[in-house]
């Protein structure tokens, strides 16, 4: 049986180029990038190389990147880095109730410690209204943080606009741009944005490594202390095979950028518009047009979302229910909910998240079993006699 992977949004499998470039710096080129002879200048030289690349695919300096353990460390960084540098211009931060887990659990951690923490409504797409951002904002404000598209439904939001707002306000912007950087355009000019968040392991390279962007003259303050590495923005030796293959992952990214947007579009469509002729009471969430190119997040009604990823996944075909980071937990999902969904709604949800190798034969895969799933689970359900 041929098994089928479109979950990609939680993770991506990484690119074979990837792990061939990463390779020698986990052996011959094992060298510290803080040691000033030839084994660590060598290392050095492999990691301004790959801040050259990441800066390069989004349009920034490469001193203006600072490489993480990941997205949650930079989103960590971005919120607590600004909050605790800013403070004495003020302690307000606006957001939106469709962050990752990474921004509104460290919202709550500094709400505990006295910041004002604004969290936007977003409409029945999951958007955020540019003018509710300008309404919101106070002389206490000093971060806004939009993330560029929801990692559940898909929405792009209008960062682009928030960050005129932002600017003509004199207020930071952050957005984490994990489920965009190397699959849509992303330009932090355009963007207007102070910070924003990349993750390798979304964009086909290794898990444990992500950037920040930090716009020049941004005040931060370090979450990490020690040794003066990333220009003393974060202490510790740097994991050099994992920056390399974040390097070589933007690498491909870019070059394949537009074609694979168009391909994967192109599967999106002729999934929502397949689902919808084959399955009763089915409805997609997130914008319809204004989202990701591999982002389908549809809500069955009368079916169980897990009970429906347990059975698509003995037909070797891998989904989820919502984001990866809370997929342990019974509670429905908070960015489902925000939308307008219902508790039941959120829980008869699916997320699939095409790849590069994803085909036509794979939707064609999902077209042809997930309907019986479907026709099954309701058979069972006391709740579906009313479309019976």
């Amino acid at each position: 049986m041929k098994r089928i992977y479109l979950d990609h949004a939680a993770t991506t499998p990484t690119h074979a180029e990837v792990v061939k470039a990463m390779l020698p710096y986990f052996t011959d080129a094992f060298g510290n990038p803080s040691s000033i002879h030839s084994y660590g200048q060598e290392a050095k030289g492999a990691v301004e190389e790959a801040r050259t690349k990441v800066a390069e695919l989004i349009g920034a300096r490469s001193e203006e990147i600072i490489f993480t353990s990941g997205g949650t460390e930079a989103d960590n960084y971005a919120l607590k880095g600004v909050a605790y540098a800013n403070e004495r211009k003020g302690n307000h931060i606006i957001t939106s109730p469709i962050e990752h887990h990474a921004m509104t659990e460290a919202c709550k951690f500094l709400e505990k410690r006295g910041f004002r923490i604004t969290c936007l409504p977003v409409d029945r797409y999951g958007l955020v209204d540019p003018q509710d951002v300008k309404r919101a904002i106070t002389d206490k404000t000093i971060l806004i943080s939009v993330m560029h598209a929801s990692n559940e439904v898909g929405t792009i939001e209008p960062v682009d606009e928030i960050g005129k707002i932002a600017r003509e306000a004199g207020v930071y912007l952050h957005s984490d741009a994990v489920q965009t950087v190397g699959h849509i355009p992303v330009n932090v000019d355009e963007l207007n944005v102070d910070l924003l968040v990349i993750s390798a392991h979304k964009l086909y390279g290794p898990k444990g490594v992500g950037a920040l962007y930090v716009r020049k003259g941004t005040r931060l303050v370090s979450l990490m202390h020690g040794g003066g590495q990333e220009k003393k923005r974060r202490a510790g030796t740097e994991n050099v095979p994992a920056i390399v293959g974040l390097g070589k992952a933007v690498e491909l990214a870019r070059h394949d950028l537009g074609e694979e947007a168009r391909r994967l579009s192109y599967l999106r469509d002729k999934l929502v518009k397949g689902l919808g002729e084959r399955i009763d009471h089915i409805h997609l969430n997130g914008h319809p047009s204004q989202r990701l190119p591999n982002n389908v997040n549809v809500s069955v009604d009368f079916a169980e979302g897990e009970s429906m990823v347990l059975n698509l996944d003995l037909e070797g075909i891998c989904v989820s229910t919502g984001s990866a980071c809370s997929s342990a937990s019974l509670e429905p999902s908070h960015a489902l909910l925000a939308l307008g969904l219902s508790p039941e709604q959120a829980h008869g949800s699916l997320r699939f998240s095409l790849g590069r190798e994803n085909n036509e034969e794979d939707v064609e895969r999902v077209l042809e079993i997930l309907p019986g799933i479907v026709a099954k689970l309701r058979a069972m359900s006391p709740l579906s006699k009313s479309i019976r």
